[in-house]
C-alpha cells in the first residue's frame, strides 16, 4: 500500500473542491461529541496533512470549533470538508469527500470513550480514547 494517495473531490453543489497528493490510505474514525453532532454520527476521515488544494475557497465558512481546530463548510450546500488543526496546519477531511474506492484501510478510532452504544464497527483497529488522543498530541 502506497504511504499516501493522490485524490480529488467536490461538495454535494460543485462550488467547492479540493485536491491532494497526500492523504494518509489509513482512514480513523472520531466518536468525540462534537464530531458525532456536527456529522449526525462518526467522522470517518482522513489525514491530507498540509497538502489541500481547494478550489472556491470564497464558498468555505469556518467554524472555530476550539482553541486548536476549526471545521470547514460549504456555505452554498453544507457539506462537511474538514477539520483543521490550526497551529499543525493539518487537514482532516470526511473521506466521503474524496472519489477514492480503494486502497484506504479503516485503521483507528479515536475517543473510543464517547461513542455511543446503539453503533459499533466490525473493523479491527486500534482504539484510543479521549485522553490518549490528547497525551499523544501533547507530546508531539
Amino acid at each position: 500500500m502506497s504511504d499516501t494517495l493522490t485524490v480529488t473531490g467536490q461538495c454535494l453543489c460543485g462550488a467547492v473542491s479540493m485536491s491532494t497528493g497526500s492523504m494518509s490510505p489509513s482512514m480513523g474514525a472520531c466518536h468525540c461529541s462534537m464530531c458525532r453532532t456536527w456529522t449526525g454520527g462518526p467522522l470517518l476521515a482522513v489525514d491530507c496533512a498540509a497538502d489541500l488544494q481547494i478550489s472556491g475557497a470564497e464558498y468555505i465558512r469556518r467554524f472555530q470549533s476550539s482553541d486548536w481546530a476549526e471545521r470547514g463548510f460549504c456555505s452554498q450546500c453544507g457539506t462537511h470538508l474538514f477539520y483543521h488543526l490550526t497551529q499543525q496546519d493539518q487537514y482532516i477531511v470526511p473521506i466521503g469527500f474524496f472519489a477514492v474506492d480503494e486502497g484506504v484501510t479503516f485503521s483507528h478510532q479515536i475517543f473510543i470513550d464517547e461513542k455511543p452504544e446503539y453503533y459499533s464497527f466490525a473493523n479491527v483497529t486500534k482504539d484510543m480514547t479521549g485522553a490518549e488522543v490528547f497525551a499523544l498530541y501533547a507530546s508531539e
